[in-house]
């Protein structure tokens, strides 16, 4: 495990609890957030759907910051929280944040066993399970410009969809060059994104740089990032079947770090 060197590209919160399990592991790591989290002000249409909530009969949370920033406005309204829904997270790290403002209650959130993505959430029995009422009516949290595969599915089984929008991904900004001389600078021969955006960032950031850093490393959440980054000309993939950081360290132990001629 000590032979890899990661670039971390999370959120800065993230990147900082990440590169500290990593290097439990022996892993070292340099942290470069290329997603910053912005929270959308509050709005009218926000809280009109917040106080109809028991109208959903199940409410998915997309990713992490939906999950923090959702609890925080239900949290608001609804103290606490109805109690005839069904919660699910898209992955152990969203169900964990959910279940702080849930179990309380005696509630808590379903995520997949296996997989963290939209695929593996639709393919949940409890949340087929959750969807067989008169009417079914389902609250997706998320970010702006999110993937429109679970609110398209669901739609196709008859379920009407409506969306809580709490926040904006945007690229932080950064001097030229800085991504490829932290590289340079810190020796690191492994990149790692948690999400399409992330890989869109950072190909951005590294601009004509692309091309070479594309022959390194590139760990990335699921498979349909994998595929979009093989697109995108990445020559050697690890699929982490996952974002959290248990997922990446095995990853990363499932596969020999690069020798320094390989970097």
């Amino acid at each position: 495990m000590s032979g890899w060197r990661l670039l971390l590209t999370r959120p800065a919160a993230e990147c900082e609890a990440l590169a500290a399990t990593l290097a439990e592991a022996g892993v070292f790591s340099r942290s470069l957030p290329l997603l910053e989290i912005e929270a959308l002000a509050e709005t009218p249409e926000q809280r009109s759907t917040v106080l109809d909530l028991e109208r959903y009969c199940a409410l998915i949370v997309v990713s992490k910051p939906a999950a923090r920033l959702g609890c925080a406005l239900l949290g608001r309204y609804w103290p606490q929280p109805p109690a005839g829904q069904r919660w699910f997270g898209v992955g152990a790290a969203t169900a964990e944040i959910l279940d702080r403002y849930l179990e309380p209650h005696g509630l808590s959130a379903v995520c997949p066993a296996q997989g963290e993505d939209s695929e593996a959430l639709l393919a949940l029995p409890q949340l087929a399970q959750a969807l067989q009422v008169p009417n079914p009516r389902v609250l997706l949290l998320r970010g702006e410009g999110g993937r429109e595969l679970i609110a398209e599915s669901l739609r196709e089984r008859g379920v009407a969809v409506d969306y809580l929008q709490l926040y904006r991904r945007v690229l932080p900004h950064y001097p030229a060059g800085t991504l490829a001389r932290l590289i340079e600078g810190e020796r690191l021969n492994a990149l790692l994104v948690s999400s399409a955006q992330g890989l869109d960032n950072l190909r951005q950031l590294a601009g004509a740089a692309w091309g070479e850093l594309a022959r390194l490393p590139l760990l990335v959440p699921s498979p349909r990032v994998a595929e979009l980054a093989r697109a995108a000309g990445a020559r050697h993939i690890i699929d982490c079947r996952g974002a959290s950081a248990a997922a990446v360290v095995a990853a990363l132990r499932a596969h020999p770090a690069p020798a320094a001629s390989d970097a």
